[in-house]
């Protein structure tokens, strides 16, 4: 990954700021402590994993601001990519993922931001935890591993290579391995539990044969019971509905007395009703005088609510005059109050532009002095319009130069990487050749389970319909024996009718009809238990054709991923055989790129630097020149603004000395007009005629409310007036009322005499009539005894039946369990091994030991260059131990890493190198550390971030890791270092200066 431009807004220190990384190869980021040094990287690291320094995604956000925008380009395998990270203050990120087209950028987001982080992982193929421990050197880890006690150092490497992964398989299998152990023993237990309780099956089918006759005797005595039940429930229905009768003319006999009641009633509340409007028709003369007196009164209470309304009206106009004369009036006044205020300022302003027309002989001199310096500037300012392209094409032209040799290594290192990887593809060959059949054989045996799988499939599906066929013929015998049921019961009445012919049956043909009914019956009643029992043994075929398939099935789960995998290695064996051809491409390539390393690249580009550089120095440009003569031109353009200030206080002078007498004369018009208003106005002659009109009306209230309260005395008249008029109608109707109740009461009373002759009738027929009440309680008790009994038994028979099912399910499930059982006893010996695999002496030391060969090869390639091949290091992970107390002493190996120094002088301890060569050898060892994570991630280690802690070093120590840095300079695209001490960062041709102001840090780059 190589930078190439970094724009931020509102991110921690940063309002906004762009920083362009192209054609940097070794530069510092210097600046002073919490300038925001840091924070360049925390931006890198947020935009593209979204990790930062922050505990809380909203602390990013710049202090004050809403949303927070980081956008990162970058390279990686010789393409470009952006990433676009935002986050709104209390809500959701975004992330956006593009790459460069000749189109232009192209969107590779995905549908969320966790797909989205996925893709860019996959294309860096870095995660945030390998880039902090590569790319990345972190304060005070420089020396952290050599620090360290042997064995400690082991712990610390297997952290960096992510080996803690197999700790928790290792748990995982010890956990799975408890499990199939607590299974194994839970089974043994089940197996035990099951074998007792089929030592029960015998006995268990001989009491259902018992309980089964029973069943069929007390069924019979029921029937003979059920059949004496009904010819005594005829008896009972006959009583009944005489009983019903005599209720229904009882109830009638008392709706009658009820009608007679009220009848009653009515006619006394007519009576009464009656002389109510025989008092009222007798009082007519009395109510039509008081009548008339009422509409009297009522018309001269018209005749003053119409003067009323007048008088209110030309009160209301009066009001409504004499509030707009008043707003008028108020406006002249407040135009008279402004032009007033207007005067006042206008003197105000005079006596202001006095004090500035006195300050007009400083203002000469000063103008001279300014017009010195503008010409400088506009001479240095033609003299940067010329230099400033100059210096863009310079750093264009370097830029490509940086990018052309940083591709050329790039392109070398991926070859290389490419040539590994084939290798290893190469030396695989036989080991996928063998997976390869190994895996058709499994397929193979797949294959044939598939096969049997459909047949078991074909036959559920059989079992399935001939379970629907017997549901239907279940159907069928249930709604026959329901029809026989009903027959049998209509045949039991005495009068009962042929079910054929429908004609009277004598006794011999009865018995000869019931006889064929009840076979009938029992025949289709044995027919449907045989229905029965059918569906109960399709039902148990079905479940265990059920357990089968889903045994295969789940044997057959893995068979896509085997076709699968066949295929992988196939096209994996394909892809072996054109290797040794890509290997001699390869090569060949290498051996180019050598070439072109080694001697001139770009020649052009190399040319044309070198003839700006000498422009350049001809044209003699200073840019701290410039920014004084800018300085000097800020410091006399005062008298510049003091010059138009006295041009404009000459020009307002003037206009006020034409305003004021305008302003005077306004004020004088105003009080005349204020007093005009008052007197002579239209509204003011409207005011006086309105109030000689309220006078002409000439209301008195008094008068008013007199007629009113007399009005209110005497229209209790007016309500006795029309109860007059009601009476003279509603009397004769009454009368008519009266005489039609009392016809209704008569016929009533006759309609009585009659009903109760009917009830003393049935009253006699009752008493002659026998009640088979107490027989039929008897049988039917005896009958709800038997039924429970019946249904005891049943249940109970149920309860054996579905035991002897259980017992044969318990017979196929021990055989089941003991499967399982063998099962779980070989998955705990399979875990309980791969438990020791994944432990610390299994897979861990192994990966330990395949890696440190190369660590060390790669220690020695840097150390070598960092100490002209007068330094090697030696990795040992095991030394000889003693064992035992014995005379012999016996001797072991033990785990170790112990790292063994050696020069011209020998082989020596750690302690006893210089401070320069301690140092060259922790860097080179943290640094291959840092090669080894980035290559095991499988990306390419083109950028490096050193924060290694300068203020810790002295002067000699700063300038050892600045030779050291360019040593490695080669191996690298792009290396950022961070300081903040002033004479380190002079070092660097390249330096990117961080500063903090009130509108936050800013960034500048010096090439």
């Amino acid at each position: 990954m190589i930078p190439f431009q970094l724009i931020l807004k509102n991110f921690l220190s940063y309002r906004d700021a762009t920083l362009d990384f192209g054609g940097l190869h070794t530069a510092c980021i210097c600046g002073s402590n919490g300038a925001g040094k840091s924070s360049l990287l925390e931006a890198i690291t947020w935009a593209i994993w979204g990790e930062s320094r922050a505990t809380i995604e909203d602390d990013v956000i710049y202090s004050g601001a809403k949303e927070v925008r980081v956008d990162f380009t970058f390279y990686n395998n010789q393409q470009k990519y952006r990433v676009i990270r935002t986050r709104v203050r209390g809500a959701t990120s975004v992330l956006e993922f593009q790459i460069e087209t000749p189109a232009g950028f192209r969107p590779l987001t995905g549908k969320g931001i966790r797909a989205t982080q996925d893709v860019i992982l996959q294309h860096i193929k870095l995660d945030y935890e390998t880039f902090i421990n590569s790319a990345y050197l972190r304060q005070g880890r420089a020396d952290e591993f050599m620090l360290k006690r042997p064995t400690e150092r082991k712990e610390i490497l297997a952290e960096l290579l992510k080996l803690n992964q197999y700790d928790q398989l290792e748990e995982r299998a010890k956990d799975n391995s408890k499990q199939y152990k607590g299974r194994a023993e839970e089974l043994e237990r089940s197996l035990d539990n099951i074998k007792s309780q089929l030592q029960q099956r015998e006995a268990t089918k001989a009491e259902r044969a018992g309980l089964e006759v029973q069943l069929n005797q007390l069924q019979q005595q029921q029937a003979v019971d059920n059949v004496q039940l009904q010819s005594l429930q005829v008896v009972r229905h006959q009583r009944q509905n005489l009983e019903e009768k005599l209720h229904f003319v009882k109830q009638q006999y008392q709706n009658l007395g009820q009608d007679c009641d009220r009848l009653h009633q009515e006619q006394l509340a007519v009576k009464s009703q009656l002389t109510d409007l025989e008092a009222i028709l007798n009082q007519e003369t009395q109510i039509t005088d008081g009548y008339a007196q009422y509409q009297s009164l009522q018309s001269q209470e018209e005749a003053f609510a119409v003067k009323f309304e007048q008088h209110t009206r030309a009160i209301s106009l009066r009001q409504q005059q004499q509030q707009q004369l008043t707003k008028q009036i108020q406006s002249l006044e407040r135009q008279l109050q402004q032009a007033e205020a207007q005067l006042e300022a206008l003197e105000q302003q005079e006596r202001e532009l006095q004090q500035i027309l006195a300050k007009s002989a400083e203002v000469e001199p000063a103008l001279a002095q300014l017009a010195t310096a503008r010409n400088h500037l506009n001479h240095l300012d033609q003299l940067q319009m010329q230099v400033n392209p100059l210096l863009q094409q310079r750093a264009n032209l370097q830029s490509q130069l940086d990018r052309t040799h940083a591709s050329l290594v790039a392109r070398l290192e991926q070859l290389q990487a490419t040539e590994n990887q084939l290798q290893s593809q190469n030396r695989r060959q036989p080991q996928l050749q063998q997976a390869v059949i190994d895996v058709g054989i499994q397929i193979e045996e797949l294959d044939k389970k598939r096969v049997y799988l459909q047949r078991v499939q074909e036959k559920g599906q059989e079992r399935r319909h001939f379970i629907e066929r017997l549901q239907t013929q279940q159907k069928e015998y249930e709604k026959l024996l329901g029809e026989l049921e009903q027959k049998i019961q209509m045949l039991q009445n005495p009068d009962a009718l042929c079910p054929l012919c429908e004609r009277p049956l004598d006794e011999h043909h009865w018995s000869r009809v019931i006889q064929k009914t009840q076979l009938e019956y029992e025949d289709t009643q044995g027919q449907f238990w045989v229905v029965r029992e059918q569906m109960a043994v399709s039902d148990r075929e079905i479940q265990v054709l059920r357990q089968e398939y889903r045994e295969i099935n789940q044997q057959l789960s893995g068979y896509d991923t085997l076709r699968e995998k066949r295929g992988e290695l196939a096209a994996q064996l394909q892809a072996t055989t054109d290797t040794q051809t890509q290997l001699q491409q390869i090569a060949a390539e290498k051996h180019n790129l050598e070439l072109s390393l080694q001697g001139e690249y770009a020649p052009k580009q190399q040319a044309e630097l070198q003839q700006l550089d000498q422009y350049l120095k001809e044209l003699n440009y200073n840019e701290e020149d410039h920014a004084l003569t800018r300085s000097e031109v800020e410091r006399w353009r005062w008298a510049e603004i003091k010059q138009a200030q006295i041009k404009d206080a000459h020009k307002k002078q003037a206009q006020l000395a034409v305003r004021k007498p305008e302003l005077q004369a306004s004020i004088t018009e105003f009080k005349a007009k204020i007093q005009s208003e008052q007197v002579d106005s239209d509204i003011a002659q409207q005011i006086i005629s309105l109030e000689q009109q309220i006078k002409e009306i000439a209301y008195s209230s008094e008068q008013h409310n007199n007629i009113r309260q007399g009005v209110r005395e005497f229209q209790s008249w007016h309500l006795r007036y029309q109860q007059l008029l009601s009476a003279q109608q509603q009397y004769p109707q009454l009368q008519k009322r009266l005489e039609d109740l009392t016809i209704s009461y008569n016929g009533r009373l006759a309609d009585q005499q009659k009903l109760t002759s009917q009830i003393d009738s049935i009253v006699e027929q009752l008493k002659s009539a026998a009640n088979p009440i107490e027989q039929i309680n008897t049988l039917e008790q005896q009958i709800a005894n038997r039924r429970r009994e019946l249904d005891e038994k049943i249940a109970h028979l149920g309860r054996l039946e579905q035991r002897v099912h259980q017992l044969e399910m318990l017979q196929k499930q021990y055989e089941q369990e003991q499967e399982q059982l063998k099962y779980c006893h070989q998955q705990q010996r399979v875990y309980q091994e791969l438990t020791q695999a994944f432990g610390k002496n299994g897979i861990q030391a192994l990966m330990i030991e395949n890696v440190l060969p190369q660590l060390e090869a790669e220690t020695n390639l840097l150390l070598s260059r960092l100490s002209a091949n007068q330094l090697h290091v030696q990795f040992v992970t095991q030394k000889a131990g003693r064992s035992g107390r014995s005379a012999r002493k016996n001797t072991k190996l033990i785990d170790t890493l112990e790292i063994l120094i050696a020069d011209a002088r020998g082989t020596r301890a750690y302690e006893t190198y210089s401070g320069g060569e301690a140092f060259r050898i922790n860097f080179a060892i943290r640094l291959a550390l840092a090669k080894l994570l980035a290559q095991r991630a499988g990306a390419a280690l083109q950028l490096l971030i050193i924060d290694e802690g300068f203020g810790t070093q002295d002067t000699e120590g700063c300038d050892r890791l600045i030779a050291a840095i360019n040593a490695i300079a080669a191996d690298f695209a792009c290396i950022l270092t961070v300081t903040h001490i002033p004479h380190l960062k002079e070092a660097f041709q390249a330096r990117i200066e961080v500063n903090k102001s009130q509108h936050g840090s800013q960034i500048s780059l010096s090439i």
